[in-house]
């Protein structure tokens, strides 16, 4: 009807990020069923970006099901099993300590013995080391295994996505480290990873990480992060993303999240004329964070979506 305003569409909110067998064999997890996960895993050796996507959204759904540890119980020693099962029980000491029961150091020790039994069925998977370095940031104090296990994942993959981000995690302020530390370790990820990896966004997502930490944990927050998404080494960080990463980009399993982050970093850093080629990339795929650091997660992305959406030109240009 003329007159009538245009309705914006909603953002799309997609764990999987497009990728339908993960969604299916999720769903199935969720069923109780474990071989559409089996037969999912099968179909990606050596893709570990992927892999580990796959991994943690499986596990997710897993936690909270006893799906994964009747498929070990049929299959001891297969492989992929025991992975899942391995990421499985880092997640369920996650979600106790979300709910209140810090895991002890038994329970963490016995989730580490299925990380350690994954790594020996699997030895050239880098997935259960990375799921020890996620559990890692559930002890009190700094693990001592925490070094072993970042190397045991550079040699298997020296560039893996999901590793570096557990680690930088872990040694920011909300966890075992400081903002200083997340960054300097973002940095030399950034700069140190080759043309078209997305290591490149660590920066920002350091970033992120810290106003979070920073708005929950601080009563008036805000004065001291100002410039805080718009200095010249955030400036710098985001142009390095564009010109490292995105003018060379192969998409890759976990894109959507990494393309947010350098969305939300352009806006925020005052560069929106170098966003709108990434909105185009993200084709109204959304994710929560980064947005809700900085106010309403829809609004924001859907503000800035249509905001930028005219300008569409090479993002490397």
């Amino acid at each position: 009807m003329a007159g009538r305003p245009r309705r914006t569409p909603a953002p799309v909110y997609d764990p999987a990020y497009g990728d339908r067998a993960l969604a299916e064999g999720r769903d199935d997890m969720l069923l109780g069923r474990w071989e559409g996960a089996r037969d999912l895993l099968e179909r990606t050796p050596g893709d570990w970006d992927r892999r580990a996507h796959r991994i943690r959204l499986l596990a997710d759904a897993a936690a909270g099901r006893r799906t994964v540890d009747l498929w070990q119980a049929s299959e001891p020693d297969h492989p992929d099993a025991a992975v899942l099962r391995a990421e499985t029980e880092v997640m369920r000491m996650f979600a106790a300590a979300r709910a209140g029961r810090s895991p002890d150091a038994e329970r963490l020790g016995r989730a580490a013995r299925f990380c350690h039994r994954a790594a020996g069925l699997a030895p050239a998977d880098p997935q259960p080391w990375v799921s020890l370095l996620t559990l890692g940031r559930l002890h009190h104090g700094a693990d001592p295994g925490m070094s072993a296990w970042w190397k045991e994942v550079l040699a298997r993959d020296p560039y893996h996505r999901e590793a570096h981000h557990q680690a930088l995690r872990h040694l920011s302020a909300r966890w075992h480290g400081s903002y200083g530390a997340a960054l300097n370790f973002a940095w030399e990820a950034a700069a140190s990873a080759p043309y078209g990896s997305p290591l490149a966004i660590l920066p920002q997502v350091a970033r992120a990480e810290h106003y979070r930490h920073r708005v929950a944990t601080e009563a008036r927050p805000v004065l001291g992060l100002t410039h805080h998404w718009s200095d010249e080494h955030a400036r710098a960080d985001l142009r390095l993303a564009l010109d490292r990463w995105l003018a060379h980009r192969v998409p890759a399993a976990q894109d959507v999240a990494d393309l947010n982050h350098l969305a939300h970093g352009l806006v925020m850093a005052g560069l929106e004329d170098r966003a709108g080629a990434v909105f185009h990339l993200l084709a109204n795929r959304a994710t929560e964070t980064p947005w809700s650091c900085t106010g309403d997660p829809e609004h924001l992305f859907t503000r800035w979506r249509d905001r930028t959406a005219t300008d569409t030109r090479g993002a490397d240009g």
